[in-house]
Order: C-alpha cells, then structure tokens, then sequence
C-alpha cells in the first residue's frame, strides 16, 4: 500500500494507542512485521509542546520509516500549527484522530466527537493539508457517533475534498466504545466509494480475522490495536499467513522472553529508571496474560520498585514457564480470554 510517497513494504499498520504506541514499541512491531506504526495522538496545544510527555510522544529517534504522528484537537488553526509542529521534528505523515471515544478528548469536542459537526471535520482537515503540504495526511474514524447515525461515507467525501490520502476507520461507532463486536459493513461501503486507500480496524486478532477482514470490506490494508498487546509477532504471523495460507508456530519461550528483555530495555533508556519501571508493568502483564501463575506473579511484580528487581521476577518467570515447554500453548479458555481483552 502507498501513502503518498511512502511505499509500505505490506499492508499491516499498528493502530494509534494512548500510552501503548510510543517509539520502543512502535519499533518493536515494525521489526516483527509492521509495515507503519502509528504515534500515541500529541496534543495540538502549543502550551503543552515543552512538556515531557508531548517531547516523549514527538521523539522519533532511530525510528524506521515512515514516520507517521496522529494529531488531536478541534480548532483548525492549532491543528495546522500542530501538523507544522511535528512535520519539523521528522513527522513524515500527520494522522488526525477522529476516532477515539475516550471522554476526556470527546468532551473538549475532539476525538470521534467531530463527527458531529461534518463542517468543522471539513475546516480541520483543510487547514492540515494546507499546512504541510509537503507531506501526507491522513484520517482515523469510527463508522458514526451512534448506531442511528453512522455517517463515514460523508466524512470520506470531505476527507476525499480536502486532500487526506488514506483513511483507518474502526469498526464501531463512537457511543460503542470497545463494547460488542466490530462491524465491517459500513468500512465495505466506504471502501466501494472511496478513491484514496481504505484501512479497516476493530476486532482483528488472528491471521485468519485479518484475511476475512480484508476480503469481506475490500479495505487496502488492516489496522491492529489490542491484539498487539503482548504479542507485537502477530504482524509477522498475519503477513505469513496472508502469503502463504499457512499458521506460523506459536514462537518459542525463549524468542518471547527475549522479546520481552529488548522491549524493557528500550522502556528503560527511553522513559528512564522511574517511569520506565511503571510504563513496564503494563506491557509485562499483556505478555504473560493467560499463562500458569500469572496472575500471581503480576501482582508481586507491580509491588516492585526498582528496574532491577523487576528484570530479576521476568527472568524467573519465564525460567519456570520454559520447564513446562518450548511454546506457549493456549488453552480455549486462554484463548478467548485473550481475544476479548
């Protein structure tokens, strides 16, 4: 898939996640198969440029590209300013977040909140393309704001007026928040009508939901969020599959516990010994959901409060884990577990 004049080397995006995709693990994705990844959304309040949260979220070091940053807010002019902003600090693509529910972005009216107001949708995007444009832009959706009133096909009119160059639309409305199951008619529809690529996301956790996904809605390409969580290989697992028809063996302990060593590494020297320890824990309990004594072992683990000590209860937790086998099997329940988190 191309975005503008970047060649994606395939068609699987790490979906944009609040406090989830910054650089360690955007880069840890790409390196097990993502062809873009997406930034955490930065604030389009120049108030807030100078904060370390908004200088951590806008730090693409290293990062393989293209350099996508998702960008929020609901004045035109800040979000010009915004995309001005990170296009100078390397951004290589602008994401406009019009997609997440969240309360707190939707009642300062940003968010999928927009979807509201298809004129000021309008005013926004006009004013981002015309800000930067010397780079792409593109536009993450939901189908609408409520069940009675999914409007994506207008909103992919405009966008397609006002020069955005691909378009990610979940498969939820807005008042759905993550409840239920995603639902990929309306992502069909838009991709029937659209002229600019189409990226469908909601509820795409295996190989085989990928390949359904992409055959049943047309879209261009697959957008993964919470699936990603702890298993950053299930982009090469769905690249693989959509190659070949084949399953990839589930990866070994060993890989998984190294994986998990490099990505805490990257945690520690990106956010430092502090926020490194806290921003670790997450990720920690994503990878060992599901298996034996997890549960227990998580909770002794957030108690912890040295980078240190915290290195020392993974290593024993996967030691313990490897005595029971090569890979990670599953049970059904696991499984499904797993799925619906």
């Amino acid at each position: 898939m191309r975005i503008g004049p970047h060649q994606l080397k395939n068609n699987l995006v790490v979906a944009p996640m609040a406090g989830v995709t910054d650089r360690p693990f955007r880069q840890l994705c790409k390196r097990l198969g993502a062809g873009m990844a997406v930034s955490e959304m930065v604030t389009s309040n120049s108030l807030l440029y100078g904060s370390a949260k908004t200088q951590r979220r806008a730090n693409h070091d290293g990062e393989v590209e293209p350099i996508s940053v998702q960008i929020a807010g609901a004045e035109p002019a800040m979000m010009a300013e915004a995309a001005r902003h990170n296009v100078d600090r390397g951004a290589q693509i602008i994401d406009i977040n019009m997609g997440c529910p969240a309360k707190k972005v939707c009642n300062v009216m940003a968010g999928s909140a927009l979807l509201k107001d298809e004129p000021l949708v309008g005013r926004i995007l006009e004013a981002v393309v015309e800000a930067v444009p010397e780079v792409p832009v593109t536009l993450k959706i939901r189908t609408g704001w409520d069940r009675a009133n999914r409007n994506a096909l207008s909103i992919l009119r405009i966008a397609q007026e006002s020069g955005v160059q691909a378009l990610a639309m979940h498969g939820r409305t807005r008042a759905c928040g993550y409840t239920g199951e995603a639902e990929y008619d309306t992502i069909r529809a838009v991709k029937a009508e659209a002229r600019i690529p189409i990226i469908a996301n909601g509820d795409i956790t295996t190989p085989q939901k990928a390949k359904y996904v992409l055959d049943y809605t047309g879209a261009d390409a697959v957008m993964i969020g919470r699936a990603a969580q702890g298993r950053p290989w299930i982009f090469r697992e769905i690249e693989h599959f959509l190659k070949t028809g084949e399953v990839m063996p589930a990866p070994e302990v060993s890989e998984i516990h190294q994986l998990l060593l490099e990505h805490l590494d990257d945690l520690y020297s990106f956010y430092g010994e502090i926020t490194g320890l806290r921003m670790a824990r997450k990720h920690i309990a994503w990878y060992t959901k599901g298996l034996a004594d997890s549960a227990s072992f998580r909770h002794a683990m957030n108690q912890l409060e040295t980078t240190r000590e915290q290195l020392a209860a993974v290593n024993e937790f996967f030691q313990r884990t490897a005595e029971r086998g090569r890979r990670l099997i599953y049970t059904e329940t696991q499984a499904a577990e797993l799925e619906a988190a």
